[in-house]
C-alpha cells in the first residue's frame, strides 16, 4: 500500500499535486526537493502495490482433464 497507509488513489492524487506544483516551478529549492522525495516515495509505493496485483491477476483455461486450471495472466500471448 502507498506511504501513510492512504489508498493507491490517494497517493495517485497527491502525484498529480505535487507534478502540478513542480511545473509550476515558482516553489523555493528546499520545498521542491522535499515534493520531489515525497513523489519518488510515492511512486516506488504505488510501484509495489501495482505489482503486487499483477501477480494476483489470473486467467482460467481448461486443462488436460476438462477442469479449469489457473495459469498465470503473463502466459497469455499478445
Amino acid at each position: 500500500m502507498p506511504e501513510n497507509n492512504c489508498t493507491f488513489e490517494d497517493a495517485m492524487a497527491r502525484l498529480n499535486e505535487i507534478v502540478k506544483t513542480l511545473e509550476k516551478g515558482d516553489s523555493p529549492l528546499n520545498e521542491s526537493l522535499a515534493l520531489f522525495e515525497e513523489g519518488a516515495g510515492l511512486v516506488a509505493a504505488c510501484q509495489k502495490e501495482l505489482d503486487d496485483a499483477e501477480q494476483k491477476v489470473v486467467k482460467l483455461r481448461k486443462g488436460p482433464g476438462g477442469e479449469p486450471e489457473e495459469t498465470p495472466f503473463l502466459d497469455e500471448a499478445p
